[in-house]
């Protein structure tokens, strides 16, 4: 038994935030029904890298899920999705607000119909306020919620991560508000309700201390690059090789490790540096130190160095870095699998990793409308309706 086992999931979403807070709910073991546009289905399947025609990211973000193709333009499409929202647990949906409402799919028509309905709202701004209606990306998320002003370096503008990461951050949201909507229904006696995750917000709540310290101190936390002012020493540093390493030395007793097998006792036990707050004050000087250190040596001899005196480090890890590690080999956490059509693919492990009840991968992201005819069964339709529902374009 998975730990979602039993629990039925309604997918009203496109690209990535809804369906990535479904995909974590499908490989855990809950029953997702993705409802797709019979014209093309989820843009998703067209972006990036593709084979066949299919993204190859589409594999991973749709797997375990089933794919149901509805019109949702046409009434009887429209009556299809409330029968299968009246039998839902959860409905995640990540349109504009107001869509599903001129839709005839808003939280009191399906409520009204299954009160013990979790509905997982994802947007930009959410469901109130003034921008609500806004569009409103993950670009925009991270924008807003503080993320890009402090990401980059103070001399150049702001600069984004090289995924879609607000997206990602909300889906987990998400995910998390479901659970805990869930839990609220299952064992408190509650009925359903909405879980209401916008965008901005889902980043927002990442940023630490902003808040306080502005309030409080007046201070704006600016682009810093690749230290972080507070936690010293925390930087990227460059071998005579050419490798990029991490090398983590913050924590007191690790600072005086690093600065012992970098030939630096003085720094070592200098009393003004055995606390963060003296640290960061003569950050410059540190830096210079292990700079200069690291880029007269090799990579393998630096991150030898550092596991001997048990700093953390560890090199600027490339997909391919992780394909040949061997503690990601040894998690699982790049995964076996084919395609449709026989052909090998690695894809990423499931997290998190729960020893009792694991996720896992059942199937790749199912082809455009692979479920429609056997979920409709299911919903009492006979195989002459399901014919004619095709032919008149609601599936």
């Amino acid at each position: 038994m998975k730990p979602m086992q039993g629990v039925k999931v309604l997918e009203l979403g496109t690209l990535i935030a809804g369906p990535f807070c479904t995909r974590i709910l499908a490989e855990f073991g809950a029953e997702v029904i993705k409802i797709e546009s019979p014209q093309g289905g989820d843009p998703l399947r067209q972006w990036r890298k593709l084979h066949q025609g299919t993204s190859l990211w589409w594999s991973v973000q749709a797997r375990n899920k089933k794919s149901v193709t509805i019109n949702l333009k046409h009434p009887e499409g429209l009556e299809i999705v409330r029968r299968l929202a009246a039998e839902a647990d959860v409905l995640v949906e990540n349109f504009r607000p107001g869509v599903l409402e001129k839709l005839g799919l808003g939280w009191d028509v399906l409520s009204a119909a299954n009160p013990g309905l979790v509905m997982v709202r994802l947007s930009g701004f959410g469901q109130t306020g003034p921008y609500k209606e806004r569009p409103g990306f993950g670009a925009i998320g991270e924008s807003m919620g503080g993320l890009r002003y402090i990401t980059g370096f103070a001399d150049r503008p702001p600069v984004r991560t090289g995924i879609s990461i607000g997206d990602s951050i909300a889906a987990l949201w998400a995910a998390i508000g479901a659970l805990m909507a869930l839990r609220h229904r299952e064992v408190n006696g509650g009925a359903g309700q909405i879980v209401d995750v916008a965008l901005y917000e889902a980043v927002f709540a990442m940023m630490e201390s902003m808040v306080p310290e502005f309030d409080v101190a007046g201070f704006i936390r600016e682009r810093t690059g690749n230290i972080m002012p507070g936690i010293t020493p925390s930087n990227t540093h460059t071998t005579r090789d050419g490798r990029h390493i991490i090398i983590g030395g913050n924590g007191d007793a690790i600072f005086r490790r690093l600065m012992a097998a970098l030939g630096r006792p003085d720094l070592a036990d200098d009393p003004e540096l055995a606390s963060n707050a003296g640290r960061d004050r003569r950050a410059v000087e540190i830096y210079g130190v292990i700079d200069a250190w690291v880029a007269a040596r090799d990579g393998d001899t630096v991150l030898a160095a550092m596991e001997a005196a048990e700093v953390p480090a560890s090199p600027v890890f490339s997909v391919e870095d992780m394909f040949r590690d061997a503690q990601f080999a040894a998690r699982g956490m790049i995964e076996e699998a084919a395609l449709a059509d026989g052909t090998p693919i690695r894809i990423p492990g499931v997290v998190p990793r729960l020893e009792g009840t694991p996720g896992s991968t059942e199937w790749l992201g199912p082809g455009l409308g692979e479920h429609t005819d056997a979920i409709l069964a299911g919903l009492g339709y006979a195989a002459e309706r399901i014919a004619r529902l095709r032919a008149d374009g609601a599936i």
